[in-house]
């Protein structure tokens, strides 16, 4: 009797450490990565639980999400897609808020546009000029918004490459297949510094503000690591890792809430 209580305990044992262990499944905006990761090194430093990340386009981890991946948690580059699941009923309503609110820049890695960024795109002295897909990014959206507000869509058109999202974008322009590209501020300054060329940092004024979303989806409503996780994107500290990427901060900090 006495063997049978010691296996039920061990098993008990076994059992709950494989559930502590199990990693928390996040699915991030890829214009939020560089920050993210930072995020989730502090986290972790306090925390048991662990995270496991996922960067894409906000647009495809979208209809993943419908079609049943098993995301916890999703930062999404725009309040758009958080909308669409709320009205479907796949995420936990009162668990939303605003965690950043992007910034767009321009950035070329070619030595011979330093510090004319601005006049080589309104001028159109250029060969290749990257931008996130709009109909997967939110950041290509408010990058067709900010070619509108220069008038320069037409003059554009035929030499614009499209990213699947803002970290493709990225890497056009960081090899070099494109002279310019729209990317998000946070992705220049992820090592506190532009890793060569230079920026043009756009204008707010020139397109909606980028509000970035998070949700827990219904799917992990019981799932305490998401949650903890959730109430650390609460914290000053949260805060002063996400402003320090360039974003701004939304006017909201609360110490954790009830979900």
């Amino acid at each position: 009797m006495k063997f049978i209580k010691c296996i039920g305990f061990i098993l008990l044992w076994v059992f709950t450490l494989s559930t502590e262990a199990k990693p928390v499944h996040v699915a991030v905006a890829a214009n939020f990565g560089n920050t993210m990761q930072r995020l989730v090194t502090e986290f972790e430093k306090t925390s048991d639980y662990q995270i496991a990340l996922s960067f894409g386009s906000s647009g495809k981890f979208y209809a993943q999400i419908k079609q049943g991946a098993p995301y916890e948690l999703f930062f999404s580059a725009d309040q758009a897609k958080p909308d669409a699941l709320q009205h479907d009923g796949l995420v936990i309503a009162a668990s939303r808020f605003t965690y950043a609110i992007g910034r767009l820049a321009v950035w070329s890695a070619r030595p011979d546009f330093v510090n004319k960024i601005e006049s080589t795109l309104k001028q159109g002295t250029f060969n290749k000029l990257a931008i996130a897909h709009p109909k997967l990014a939110p950041y290509g959206v408010a990058t067709l918004e900010v070619l509108r507000y220069l008038e320069l869509i037409d003059a554009t058109q035929s030499k614009l490459v499209r990213g699947e999202n803002i970290a493709q974008t990225y890497q056009f322009v960081s090899s070099g297949n494109a002279d310019l590209g729209f990317i998000a501020l946070s992705q220049l300054l992820g090592k506190n510094k532009v890793p060569q060329g230079s920026y043009w940092l756009v204008p707010d004024a020139m397109h909606h503000a980028i509000k970035q979303d998070v949700v827990l989806l219904r799917s992990a409503a019981k799932s305490q690591g998401a949650k903890a996780f959730l109430d650390f994107m609460h914290t000053h500290k949260a805060r002063n890792i996400i402003t320090e990427f360039g974003y701004l901060a939304p006017n909201r900090l609360t110490m954790g809430q009830d979900i």
